[in-house]
């Protein structure tokens, strides 16, 4: 350990941990203790406590507390020695210098941070000279214009070999600093020492500080192999620990109770041009251990995007079960694919960043892409091979090291296992099983239809004989049938199971809105076809045949009526089931009203 309890001790007496917190909350003194509304989970009265006496904080709502420390690892996601070196710098204390030996390796990778900010800035000057004309194109095809280039700092490597070195040795950096930086391979088998990069779109990569330390590489030659390549290990870049992008999307992540993990460089881009700041890529590597914790100091669930071709769904089950041994209360993933031939980038220029969006809302937790892997696709209609799916389940939740989330885990394979083989079937003329779900599934007579529509306006309950033909009356009910539809539109998105519960009603319905009725027949083509109309399932689907925005447009502004009372009936499906054939028998009605047209 560098720092010794004194030394933080001393940082901390020498913190004011009030004007640190105060930064981020709004403090407001009782007494000698600071109190505030909590930062890690929303709340309208004040349980935050912070005490300069005690050098703590503490939420007596959700639990978190700690030092000056903590703070800055929860609110900012720096590790413990940034945090150390932050505050030690804003309190004037000085830090211990290591032995000659670590201070001269310190010493060598500041000069080395010197070094590679130089080739990035030589990168960028380049891609704006007459040879850098083929990169801007590249871009340009890619949607990125010069804004794009320089936020992202992106640049271009000369085809010829030694540009950069040439460069570099007039800036006085000598020859071993520049392979030390990975930024030219050394002379072998009578070859000079070369250039690391040639004839390539460059995209910088920062470190957790925002400093750059390697870069990616894409090779604008169409049979140049491999397309892309990445700086080698150097005493600045490992690529299995950093993550593309993360310095800026640390702050926008814990802001944003998430972080996003895109496949490329280009993905992130296209993510945070989009709006999505808090998305990062691996480096040239599958998703590892050391950026699964990275994440998690940002973001509880990280969601993983990945393409929906094979490959994509492939590294989604590798990360999912290279995960599993660091699984622990609250900490997890989540996961969405794109349509399959499509990346972030082309899917947010065909359907927009409010697909986007309704993509990653959808993402599945890990434990159904667990289920999903197993099962998907799989005959499982003999014992034996139900049999061996237990016993892959099983494996999975023993590669879980937290007791008590493997234990969820197991009880949740356990009893989806039990509703999707283990369910005894209906003997002859019994009801049918409660999974079929439907107002005509019961015996009783309150689910075949004896519940008691109210009028609405417009109908022949509400208007007397000699106003019917009335103009404002006729307009008055054409405004009524407007919003019966959004009505039901809301709805099938709130409840798409509606679909498949009263096809046929949903089928003999009239819509004049021309987008409700798009939304009625593709959920009705899912039902027909027997695909399952789940919500998630249904949004998923949706997305990626580039209607998501019919679902933007009928998402529910608020808990529709007939799901409000759910939790207090006895059958949840009762009052949202009555409250759609109540709306469906007003709309029949409205319909035969005449169509508002004022002559």
């Amino acid at each position: 350990m560098r720092y010794g309890e004194g030394l933080l001790e001393e940082i901390r007496q020498r913190t004011d941990l009030v004007a640190l917190v105060g930064r981020r909350v709004k403090l407001v003194r009782k007494g000698r203790v600071m109190w505030g509304c909590c930062p890690f989970h929303g709340e309208k009265s004040p349980s935050f406590k912070v005490e300069n006496e005690r050098r703590t904080y503490k939420c007596f709502g959700c639990g978190k507390g700690g030092d000056a420390f903590r703070w800055l690892i929860e609110v900012e996601g720096l590790s413990f020695p940034e945090s150390v070196q932050k505050l030690a710098s804003e309190a004037g204390v000085e830090l211990p210098k290591w032995s000659p030996e670590d201070e001269a390796r310190e010493q060598q990778k500041k000069s080395l941070y010197d070094v590679v900010e130089l080739a990035a800035k030589f990168y960028e000057a380049q891609l704006f000279e007459p040879a850098g004309r083929e990169s801007r194109d590249y871009l340009k095809g890619r949607g990125l214009d010069g804004a794009a280039a320089k936020q992202f700092r992106l640049g271009y490597a000369p085809g010829g070999n030694g540009a950069l070195i040439k460069h570099l040795t007039e800036h006085n950096i000598t020859q071993d600093d520049i392979i030390a930086a990975g930024l030219a391979k050394p002379a072998e088998d009578g070859r000079p020492m070369r250039d690391f990069f040639f004839n390539r779109v460059m995209f910088p990569i920062g470190d957790g500080r925002g400093r750059i330390v390697a870069f990616g590489a894409r090779a604008l030659e169409a049979d140049a192999k491999p397309k892309y390549i990445n700086s080698g290990e150097t005493s600045l870049f490992s690529k299995g620990s950093q993550l593309y992008n993360f310095a800026t999307a640390r702050a926008a992540a814990i802001k944003a109770g998430t972080i996003i993990l895109a496949e490329g460089y280009m993905d992130v881009i296209a993510l945070v041009r989009a709006g999505f700041a808090h998305s990062v890529a691996p480096l040239g590597t599958a998703f590892t251990e050391d950026q699964l914790h990275l994440m998690w100091r940002t973001a509880p669930e990280p969601i993983l995007a990945f393409d929906g071709d094979t490959a994509g769904i492939k590294a989604a089950h590798r990360a999912a079960h290279m995960a599993l041994p660091h699984l622990k209360a609250g900490y997890s993933l989540r996961f969405a694919f794109l349509p399959s031939g499509e990346d972030p980038d082309s899917f947010i220029a065909h359907n927009g960043a409010g697909a986007m969006t309704l993509l990653l809302d959808q993402a599945l937790p890990l434990s159904q892409l667990l289920w999903r892997a197993e099962t998907e696709g799989k005959d499982l209609t003999t014992p034996e091979r139900r049999a061996g799916l237990e016993h892959s389940l099983k494996e999975i939740t023993d590669r879980i090291t937290d007791a008590k989330v493997a234990d969820y885990y197991r009880r949740g394979f356990d009893q989806l296992v039990f509703d999707s083989f283990k369910k005894r079937a209906p003997s002859k003329g019994s009801a049918a099983p409660r999974s079929d779900r439907g107002p005509a599934r019961s015996g009783g007579g309150k689910y075949r239809g004896d519940f008691k529509p109210r009028p609405v306006m417009g109908s022949a309950e509400s208007v007397s004989p000699v106003l019917r033909d009335n103009r404002l009356v006729r307009a008055v009910a054409a405004g009524a049938r407007e919003a019966k539809e959004r009505e039901i539109g809301r709805m099938l998105v709130s409840e798409p199971d509606l679909a498949l519960r009263h096809a046929e009603v949903l089928a003999e319905l009239a819509f004049q809105d021309a987008q409700l009725d798009s939304l009625r027949h593709e959920l009705l083509h899912l039902a027909t076809s027997g695909s399952g109309l789940e919500k998630a399932g249904v949004q998923t689907h949706f997305a990626r045949k580039g209607m998501a925005d019919l679902l933007v447009r009928f998402a529910p502004r608020a808990p529709h009526p007939y799901t409000v009372s759910q939790a207090a009936s006895a059958d949840p499906d009762v009052d949202l089931d009555n409250g759609f054939l109540n709306a469906a028998k007003d709309l029949r009605e409205l319909a035969a009203r005449p169509s508002g047209r004022v002559a």
